[in-house]
């Protein structure tokens, strides 16, 4: 495991862990299913997806972008502007992608096969932010490999993009509670559980808004920013509304679910 591993996993275990221990001590709504069978089911699919990902794209995205780099490819590679200027750039750049991926992932119904597994989850935690079917984790490496190339994005930029993407999917999924006076002020830098989970309630206008992972701005930008969800945030319902009785999926039932569950009424719908 390379210097690069080592700071990855141990950023991602750190941020489940406060977040985890954060749901314990004040948790925002009441679990409905056995924490014990989706947890089992979402770390059991991480582990599958990371395997995957490594055998898949031996170096990684960062290879690319180092690829990229000496050859003089992309756009920020064609420009003499300061490091930190590009540096940035690069990060906001690929916030952009993951945005536009995101919602891509929504509208186009082949693609919305696969995610919705990830909206399957019967309730939203720390754990739903790594709950991806293993062909969503390998389309979204290709086009964050592709965007990488095209931008010209620097190895060290590719890298701390990949772990604040990590730790902002484990933060906005959290169950936690945030103090009402200072969330909505937040939601002006960073996405909030608040404001992501409305992004996981079972009514398709609601579902379809609020993609961002990083940074709001995009929401508000497109608008597809919703403030709050009709029923209010304990009181709307997390899932998908076309599953029928709740089950909690196993492994095998994720990697099966995009192929024997119908699609309802969310893909290709955009927000009223």
């Amino acid at each position: 495991m390379g210097s690069e591993d080592v700071v990855r996993v141990a950023s991602y275990l750190s941020v489940l862990v406060v977040m985890a221990t954060w749901e314990l001590l004040a948790p925002r709504r009441k679990q409905t299913a056995s924490k014990l069978c989706r947890w089992g089911g979402n770390l059991t699919i991480v582990i599958l997806n990371t395997v995957i990902a490594r055998l898949l794209l031996v170096g990684g995205i960062a290879a690319a972008a180092a690829m990229a780099q000496e050859r003089g490819w992309g756009l920020l590679n064609w420009v003499e502007w300061p490091s930190w200027l590009e540096f940035g750039l690069a990060l906001v750049a690929l916030d952009l992608v993951i945005y536009w991926q995101h919602q891509a992932f929504h509208l186009v119904p082949i693609l919305w096969r696969f995610h919705m597994m990830h909206h399957s989850d019967l309730d939203l935690d720390v754990s739903s932010g790594v709950r991806f079917h293993p062909v969503e984790i390998v389309i979204s490496l290709m086009v964050k490999g592709a965007a990488v190339i095209a931008l010209g994005v620097s190895p060290l930029a590719v890298v701390v993009f990949e772990i604040v993407l990590n730790s902002t999917s484990l933060f906005n999924h959290s169950n936690v509670r945030m103090p009402l006076s200072i969330e909505p002020f937040l939601r002006w830098f960073i996405v909030t559980p608040d404001m992501h989970r409305i992004h996981h309630s079972v009514d398709p206008r609601e579902t379809n808004s609020n993609y961002g992972f990083n940074v709001p701005w995009w929401d508000r930008l497109f608008g597809t920013y919703c403030a709050e969800p009709a029923l209010g945030q304990t009181g709307m319902t997390i899932g998908l509304e076309h599953l029928g009785p709740p089950v909690c999926l196993n492994l095998f039932m994720m990697l099966r679910f995009p192929f024997v569950t119908t699609i309802g009424r969310y893909a290709g719908r955009t927000q009223p």
